[in-house]
């Protein structure tokens, strides 16, 4: 692996503190294909760990072995210091609900309003709450993520970008403290692309949160990232900043820059 010299900024160096995640020797294969050969990778508490590679290369595979929606084949993952390889159903989801998911399409229920469907996901997992306090959870997750006036309206009538913010306000109603991003930008114009990657640093330095961040949106990359890596045939190929990977040596790498 090229380890290239990181060049952070101080204010984001002070950042850094034990992993949160920790990947040893992760392996996983479909069939014949060996997707994941031996991948080791941390993040941690309180950083956003950008994660670049061609398309194919088991990106978003990596992530969903962080949360057990894919069982990996061989390696350690370690999650708040429990290798959820070897653990059971119930203290999976123990620490499921500790970590947020935002999926490329924003996975949201077409048959519920925007107020349904955080409200579903918070009484699927907090137990106890009353009508307003419910109501007022939903109130100001929707005003963190600039959304307060569309709380009765359907996912049909929302924009991209606003399906989007929704996605992300349903993961952070459960107050995360790791969120996975899987290409949060794609396929939006290039100023509301700006403003969800304004967002994920607004929820990093408000909430605290541990972040993975799938993208193949540089802009995204270069604004969020604490740290990048770069997987190529399996294996973390090149690992360090945005400026720094930009000027390698290793042509493949600044390829992903042009």
């Amino acid at each position: 692996m090229i380890q290239e010299k990181t060049n952070i900024d101080a204010d984001k160096t002070t950042i850094k503190n034990a992993p949160i995640i920790e990947i040893k020797d992760l392996h996983k294969a479909f069939g014949d294909n060996e997707v994941l050969k031996g991948v080791n990778l941390s993040v941690n508490k309180g950083e956003n760990l950008v994660v670049l590679g061609k398309s194919g290369s088991g990106k978003s595979i990596t992530i969903k072995c962080i949360i057990g929606l894919v069982m990996a084949d061989k390696g350690e993952i370690n999650v708040f210091d429990t290798d959820i390889t070897k653990i059971d159903a119930k203290e999976l989801n123990e620490i499921r609900v500790r970590i947020g998911f935002l999926f490329q399409n924003a996975a949201l229920y077409d048959s519920m309003s925007v107020r349904e469907n955080l409200s579903f996901t918070l009484r699927r997992h907090v137990s106890g709450l009353s009508k307003e306090e419910l109501q007022n959870e939903i109130s100001e997750v929707l005003e963190n993520v600039g959304l307060a006036d569309a709380i009765d309206k359907m996912p049909s009538e929302l924009s991209g970008g606003m399906r989007k913010r929704v996605g992300l306000a349903r993961t952070l109603i459960l107050k995360p403290e790791i969120i996975l991003y899987d290409e949060p930008t794609t396929g939006l114009d290039t100023i509301t692309s700006r403003e969800i990657s304004e967002l994920i640093l607004d929820l990093q330095k408000k909430n605290k949160t541990s972040s993975i961040i799938i993208t193949h949106d540089m802009a995204c990359a270069k604004h969020t990232g604490d740290r990048i890596i770069i997987l190529k045939d399996g294996i973390i190929h090149a690992e360090g900043s945005y400026e720094s990977l930009e000027k390698s040596n290793d042509e493949w790498v600044r390829s992903f820059f042009i």
